[in-house]
């Protein structure tokens, strides 16, 4: 297939350099003839090559359909993004859109050097591409003239309303020159866009790009149940099992990101972060890492659910899940892009499943439930790619062959052949240990037969009594037998702490499994519970270095070494484990008179000052 003859002609050179032969269909949209020259109200989903259509669509009107541009002054072309990073983007994918023109292109974003964008304003420029609340500043101060512009484009209009530039956005389309081209691009078009289209475009041609139905028809969406405290074993071995060329793994705090960024980088991946914390430098850093090669994955916040395109990247993790469809939606975007296939990984926790469910739903996309793969899973895919390197097939440079015939004369086949499997390895991180859980599909109704894996929110430690039945028994002579280090956690009864949420947490704070934490005892405004003595060293230096990951949470080494009993109040007496008996050691099972503690509507710990306690049902 070649481009359309109604591209400028200095843009489809650039097209067909950098490889084009066909267009998307947002991009051929642009194109017809009922759309030159009018106002665009168009709808395309994350991925479909939005730039490169507002690009080709304003050519003609901002060239005058010449082929290069004349000496630069006032701009002629705005492009408004809402992120930094997206408004950056845009500019580079511009740079090259429009290299053969001649075009002098400048930036105005929040976190630059406001004196060295007011210079690039003074000097001259063609296009610009700016923020909302920066092009705002420039305006107000005067240092940047909109009275020769003759198209301004919104990109991602939608997310711009979502994020409260609705002021700015305004302010900036009303000191624009009447006559102008207004293009509106958008994932979707809710009413605010549709209003806003009313206001500010001139009988603005709507187009909903073909396919926009079809959700992200081009990725394939994997379920991973996991229990919690596994979470980060299961992401290694996804990556390592996956192998991606790059790769985004997206958390919900900043606290999440550089833990598991430093889990990764510990394991000796290749792996960047980029969180709001971050500096504008270091998030450019960042992303320059993951575009040149020097790093393989990036552990990112929402600020990089949007615009962000990375090259090849084929494997998309949510590490946590979002918060709603659209969230998912766009961080899930960044793969599967303008015709590649992508992968999408939801590690969904056993407690999360109902809770996934609900957002692919909503979102009206169908996933694959998986099983983390295990570490035979690993290693036999890495076997695969060994086996198939092409290093096997590319020939020897010239210059090499003397070394060759001494390896020859020197080695014997299978001694060549080692080393190079051992060279092989040893570039690659070792897989984790992860459970043989079995896994019910999402949406799938499971009866009572379900494995006390599939459930570690009712794990035994938390009130079963074992006797003689079975596991639960042996679980609970276990404990009695446990040797282990006690610890306090800075939440009680008044705080409605939960063993639902109290075991994971501490696992994932200390990264441990289950089976190293003795018994949990609940009180007033602490809890207790005991780690393995051989663990309990490590245990403490990981949670003084990273803390527990809840704002307002704290571990310490308890006081002293009893375990107390569920009667007592802080600062009472206590009775310690050996005292009490061989009933004595008793785990949570609810408070006095019936009453009942929980999390709060919400599902995530904040602080001990957000929880309140309910009253007793008697």
């Amino acid at each position: 297939m070649s481009l359309p003859d109604n591209i400028a002609p200095a843009l489809s050179g650039a097209l067909a350099a950098r490889g084009y032969t066909s267009l998307t269909a947002v991009q051929q949209d642009v194109l017809n003839s009922e759309a030159a020259d009018r106002d665009l109200l168009v709808s395309a989903q994350t991925g479909s090559g939005k730039t490169v259509a507002f690009g080709i669509a304003i050519a003609p009107t901002i060239l005058e359909n010449g082929e290069r541009f004349g000496k630069a002054g006032s701009p002629l072309a705005l492009i408004i993004a809402p992120t930094r990073e997206l408004a950056l983007q845009v500019r580079r994918e511009l740079e090259w859109l429009y290299g053969q023109t001649g075009a002098r292109i400048a930036s105005c974003v929040g976190g630059m050097d406001i004196r060295s964008e007011r210079r690039a304003l003074e000097n001259g420029a063609h296009i610009v591409v700016g923020t909302p609340g920066r092009l705002r500043d420039h305006i107000t101060r005067g240092a940047f003239d909109m009275s020769a512009l003759r198209a301004v484009v919104l990109d991602e209009a939608d997310e711009m309303l979502d994020l409260g530039f609705r002021e700015d956005l305004e302010f900036i389309l009303d000191e624009a020159p009447e006559d102008r081209r207004t293009l509106m691009f958008s994932a979707t078009v809710p009413k605010p866009i549709a209003l806003l289209a009313k206001r500010f475009q001139n009988d603005a041609l709507r187009i909903a790009a073909a396919g926009e139905t079809k959700q992200h028809g081009d990725i394939e969406y994997q379920a991973m149940l996991v229990p919690p405290q596994e979470r980060d074993h299961a992401i290694i071995n996804s990556l390592l099992f996956h192998d991606a060329q790059n790769t985004i793994i997206f958390c919900a705090t900043r606290e999440g990101v550089k833990h598991l960024t430093s889990r990764l980088s510990n394991r000796s991946f290749a792996v960047v972060a980029l969180s709001g914390e971050l500096s504008q430098a270091e998030r450019n850093n960042a992303l320059q890492a993951m575009r040149d090669g020097r790093a393989r994955v990036c552990v990112a916040t929402d600020v990089a659910a949007r615009g962000i395109d990375l090259p090849n990247l084929d494997l998309v993790i949510h590490a946590d899940l979002p918060n709603n469809p659209e969230t998912l939606l766009h961080r899930s975007g960044r793969t599967g892009r303008a015709g590649r296939k992508g992968t999408c990984v939801m590690v969904v926790p056993f407690s999360r499943r109902r809770t996934a469910e609900r957002l692919l739903h909503l979102a009206k996309l169908d996933a694959e439930t998986i099983a983390a793969p295990g570490i035979a899973a690993v290693q036999a895919r890495t076997n695969e790619r060994i086996l198939d390197s092409a290093e096997f097939i590319e020939p020897l440079d010239e210059e090499h062959n003397d070394l060759l015939k001494s390896l020859q004369e020197r080695y014997t086949p299978e001694q060549i052949a080692a080393a190079y499997l051992r060279r092989e390895l040893a570039l690659r991180p070792v897989p984790e240990d992860v459970s043989d859980a079995p896994v019910h599909p999402l949406g799938a109704k499971r009866g009572r037969e379900r494995s006390d894996r599939d459930r570690p929110e009712r794990g035994d430690r938390f009130g079963d009594r074992g006797g003689d039945r079975g596991e639960r028994g042996e679980r609970f002579d276990r404990q009695a037998r446990f040797d282990g280090v006690w610890f306090s956690l800075s939440a009680g009864r008044k705080h409605r702490a939960d063993p639902k949420w109290l075991l994971p947490l501490i696992c994932k704070a200390g990264d441990i499994g289950k089976r190293d934490v003795g018994s949990i005892q609940i009180m007033d405004s602490e809890t207790r519970f005991e780690i393995q003595s051989s663990k309990a060293e490590e245990f403490f230096q990981l949670v003084e270095a990273q803390g527990t990951g809840e704002k307002g949470l704290v571990i310490r080494k308890a006081q002293n070494g009893g375990s107390y009993s569920r009667s007592g109040r802080d600062g009472g007496d206590y009775k310690s484990r050996e005292s009490r008996g061989p009933r004595g050691d008793r785990s949570f099972s609810g408070p006095k008179g019936g009453g009942k503690w929980d999390k709060p509507r919400g599902g995530k710990y904040e602080g001990v000052s957000s929880f309140k306690k309910k009253p007793n049902r008697d």
